[in-house]
């Protein structure tokens, strides 16, 4: 099922969303404050964000800024009572994937979600590439510098989280969550064989250690 983050300070427009996603078979989740939601996005495990622009702490602008400039790709729709023309471009020069303007039909919302998640699986579903490195998702195949490489079922799925979000900071939490679908347990080193292993076959400068943090895919 498709995550989608709606960040809205107006309670009354969220909740009509939220209610209208759900109905048409979504998660939703629901953030007030800009500088929560990115947060929360960089986090990962959200396929798609609809993003007000008039926020507190940060406003949408900032947020779609400092999420593209730490690497993220989700698809970001822009919401927004701001229509002139101006504001439509920055939002697009910002690297937003799409632009609505409040008031709008929630019918033509939910094509346009419809609309970003099919072009971001057929983006990123199939094939995931971050320098020398590629994964085809659905053949399971992984490559460095057009070289064929064997992973098993955990090194792929690792491999594949951390190349979704390079740039960023996973934790042993996160990845054991989303990889081996396990609650934190602090005296396992699970995750720090793996990424040795991963180290082994990509090479080591592609993982970093972040001490007291997590791994990032640089």
């Amino acid at each position: 099922m498709n995550r989608i983050l709606i960040v809205e300070d107006e309670s009354r427009i969220s909740s009509f969303i939220s209610r209208g996603l759900e109905t048409a078979g979504y998660a939703t989740v629901i953030v007030e404050d800009g500088a929560e939601a990115l947060e929360v996005i960089l986090q990962g495990g959200v396929d798609l964000v609809l993003l007000d622009v008039g926020l507190p702490t940060m406003d949408g602008f900032e947020v779609l800024s400092r999420l593209r400039g730490q690497g993220s790709s989700v698809p970001v729709i822009m919401l927004t009572a701001r229509t002139s023309t101006r504001d439509t471009v920055d939002g697009l020069d910002a690297g937003a994937n799409d632009y609505v303007a409040k008031p709008f039909k929630f019918e033509e919302l939910l094509a346009r979600v419809r609309s970003r998640l099919r072009e971001n699986t057929a983006s990123t579903g199939m094939t995931i590439t971050w320098g020398d490195v590629s994964l085809n998702v659905l053949a399971r195949r992984a490559s460095v510098a057009g070289r064929d490489i064997d992973l098993s079922a955990r090194e792929f799925a690792l491999a594949e989280q951390f190349l979704r979000h390079p740039g960023q900071v996973l934790s042993r939490e996160q990845l054991l969550s989303r990889v081996w679908g396990m609650d934190f347990d602090p005296g396992s080193n699970v995750v720090d064989v793996y990424v040795r292993y991963l180290r082994g076959k990509f090479g080591a400068h592609h993982i970093s250690t972040v001490r007291g943090a997590g791994y990032r895919w640089e």
